[in-house]
């Protein structure tokens, strides 16, 4: 790699850092090129990234960023996991660390909020951000919903009454 393409994955590292809502560390120890392609799916499904990159070149990424004090857990072989959505990133780098025994989370950061293994596994059990999207609505619509309910139901009712006497009165007669 030479040197523009170390400065071009800088750049690209670095724009990431400040467009995303967290990052997770992780460390690779022996993964097949198999999981590494299936961890990668799981993260583009999951609308997060997964890259493997230098030491170095994510330290110097970092530095002006809200993620600086990540620095300190990149050592040996790590990936970074991230996601605009807080939650994405982590959720899929727990889920995929309990299914393989070559991937262990180190920690992760949102913003400038240091998390260790035990926040970033907190942070994977939280609702992801369209679930919240998605309560959010349903509890709007619920009272619309039984509002037009109750508004509706005397009508029904008159019309069911004045139903009854019109029958009444065809049966009288």
């Amino acid at each position: 790699m030479d040197r523009a393409q170390k400065t071009e994955l800088v750049a690209e590292l670095n724009h990431n850092f400040a467009e995303v809502g967290v990052v997770v560390v992780t460390r690779n120890l022996g993964m097949t090129v198999a999981q590494s392609t299936k961890l990668r799916n799981a993260m583009r499904d999951a609308g997060a990234s997964y890259k493997v990159s230098k030491n170095k070149l994510a330290k110097i990424a970092l530095a002006d960023t809200d993620y600086a004090s990540l620095s300190d857990l990149l050592t040996g072989p790590v990936g970074l996991a991230s996601s605009i959505d807080p939650v994405a990133a982590a959720k899929v780098a727990v889920d995929f660390a309990k299914t393989n025994d070559k991937f262990e989370i180190v920690g992760g950061a949102m913003g400038a909020t240091v998390l260790d293994v035990e926040g970033v596994k907190a942070l994977a059990t939280m609702p992801s951000l369209d679930e919240l999207r998605a309560k959010i609505v349903g509890l709007l619509v619920a009272p619309a919903t039984k509002l037009a309910t109750i508004a509706q139901a005397p009508a029904a009712q008159l019309a069911r009454v004045l139903a009854a006497y019109a029958e009444k009165d065809t049966a009288d007669a």
